[in-house]
């Protein structure tokens, strides 16, 4: 995947209030983003199969028989394309469960333009290193357990060579692991590592993350060998980094 410009990166407005669609779509426009949008699920998924979409701005609460976290759950299913949710429910319970099925964030309304916009330029960030990154990690791979972490492409193989698709927050989060593997990191490292404490620090998000992550490499995930707790402190990576 190239690297992007605000004139190359094309955004999904996914909101059932017209205003707030006019709103971000004036202003991304403006700062030179490619914007479409969607006033609920249907339009959203139209929109998704006919058009490349680089980040989706997905509202919580949408008419008819979806809401955004449904919708979520179903883009994250067959894409690993960023979404930060937004929406006027200020529930912790929501958040937690936004950031398990694989948002990239989750921002409240009312929200600031100029807020919205930081953290999505840090997603696509994330998400796609610097040339300069690019250019000191091209032969950079880290191997474990059998399994591959390219981290200029930002790709996962698993043993058996397949791909394995991250979140930009799994992905940052186990770079951090592997890069540290054997020490113990803190809920508050682990947040500065992936997330650079956007998001309100709660430890809850973090362990959402784990789960997420340990579905995807552990044999087991009921029982990790991989990422293990350290009771009241955090987590630490006990695999073999060949």
């Amino acid at each position: 995947m190239p690297i992007l410009s605000s004139s190359t990166v094309r955004i999904l407005v996914v909101d059932d209030d017209p205003r707030i669609r006019q709103m971000l779509t004036r202003y991304f426009e403006d700062e030179g983003y490619s914007v479409s949008t969607a006033a609920d699920g249907t339009e959203m998924k139209s929109q998704f199969r006919h058009k490349e979409i680089d980040i989706i701005l997905l509202d919580l609460s949408l008419p008819g028989g979806q809401d955004g976290l449904d919708l979520a759950r179903e883009i994250r299913s067959q894409s690993d394309v960023p979404i930060m949710m937004l929406t006027g429910r200020d529930d912790v319970v929501d958040r937690i469960i936004g950031i398990e099925i694989g948002a990239d964030d989750y921002i409240a309304k009312p929200f600031h333009l100029r807020e919205v916009h930081a953290r999505l330029k840090s997603i696509l960030r994330r998400r796609q290193p610097s040339i300069a990154r690019t250019e000191a990690n091209e032969d950079k791979i880290i191997h474990f357990e059998g399994w591959t972490l390219n981290l200029s492409r930002r790709q996962l193989l698993a043993p058996d060579g397949s791909e394995v698709e991250l979140t930009t927050g799994e992905f940052d989060m186990l770079t951090a692991f592997l890069e540290n593997a054997g020490r113990v990191l803190t809920r508050d490292f682990l947040m500065d590592s992936t997330r650079g404490r956007q998001l309100e620090a709660f430890d809850r998000t973090i362990d959402a993350q784990i789960v997420r992550l340990r579905r995807k490499i552990e044999a087991d995930a009921s029982n990790p060998q991989l990422i293990k707790a350290i009771r009241g402190v955090g987590y630490i990576f006990t695999g073999k980094i060949d």
